[in-house]
């Protein structure tokens, strides 16, 4: 599960307010040290008011998934999905001092720059400096987590197998037209 996290961060925060729910999707990292989620949001989104310390929350995980047609397996099946999820349910702790919400965002964008490390936010940046009063810092104390695989397992060995070349062949599936156009 912790793979999931670190391969696909740009995950689905969900809370609660006045029975309905609220759903922000943000990069959320996992800080190993701690054994906690980490993320920051903009003040002056509506869930900002469901984020009180203490509060319950749900971030999905969405790694990759796909239709996998009958026209795969060896043998005779209908048509399904697979995926790969993770869901972690847990409690908010803020991060109201703004020296330490730095600290979130310097280790979020270390993370996401990768090994490659192009580029490397200074705490002094000054946009992150001039940022830092409109961004609502976080910890997310996981209470439970759960990973979802639907991977065609209950299958043959030969139909995992084409089942799994159709995932990695769908996630490797250029997607240059549909990007263009939504950019038009």
């Amino acid at each position: 599960m912790i793979a999931v996290i670190k391969q696909y961060p740009f995950a689905m925060l969900v809370s609660v307010l006045d029975r309905q729910p609220l759903v922000t999707h943000i990069p959320i990292i996992y800080n190993e040290a701690t054994d906690k989620l980490v993320a920051h949001i903009d003040k002056y989104n509506p869930q900002v008011a469901t984020l009180k310390n203490g509060a319950e929350v749900t971030v999905v995980f969405r790694g990759p998934d796909t239709y996998i047609s009958p026209s795969v397996y060896t043998t005779k099946q209908l048509p399904t999905w697979n995926y790969i999820i993770v869901h972690i349910k847990g409690t908010i702790s803020l991060i109201n001092d703004p020296e330490d919400a730095k600290d979130t965002m310097i280790a979020m964008t270390n993370f996401l720059e990768g090994t490659a490390q192009k580029f490397v936010l200074d705490k002094d940046n000054r946009g992150m400096r001039n940022s830092i009063n409109y961004i609502q810092a976080f910890e997310i104390n996981i209470t439970n987590w759960e990973g979802k695989l639907k991977l065609s397992q209950d299958k043959n060995e030969q139909d995992q197998e084409n089942a799994k070349k159709e995932l990695i062949k769908k996630s490797r599936e250029d997607i240059t037209g549909f990007i263009g156009e939504m950019y038009l």
